[in-house]
């Protein structure tokens, strides 16, 4: 796969899988903030992997779900999608 997720796409994903609304520039702006600063929860982060996996049909990195920041877990999964692994 060659996709990649973007801050817009996760700013989404965080909307509809763990119910908060954090608009994309702000997200740009707080990439390295926590997720449990942002309101995202670890059933939150949990929600946004599996409608991942369920997108791509594709098990997301193990290390996804316990991702820190945006930026950790975007650049985890990313490299994830373009490597295939």
């Amino acid at each position: 796969m060659s996709e990649r997720i973007t801050l817009e796409e996760l700013a989404e994903l965080m909307r509809k899988s763990a119910g908060v609304t954090v608009p994309p520039a702000e997200l740009q702006q707080r990439s390295d903030t926590g997720f449990d600063a942002l309101g995202v929860d670890s059933l939150g982060l949990l929600g946004i992997v599996g409608e991942l996996e369920n997108r791509y049909g594709a098990a997301m990195p193990p290390d996804a779900e316990r991702s820190k920041t945006p930026r950790q877990f975007l650049d985890l999964v990313n490299t994830a999608l373009m490597t295939g692994a």
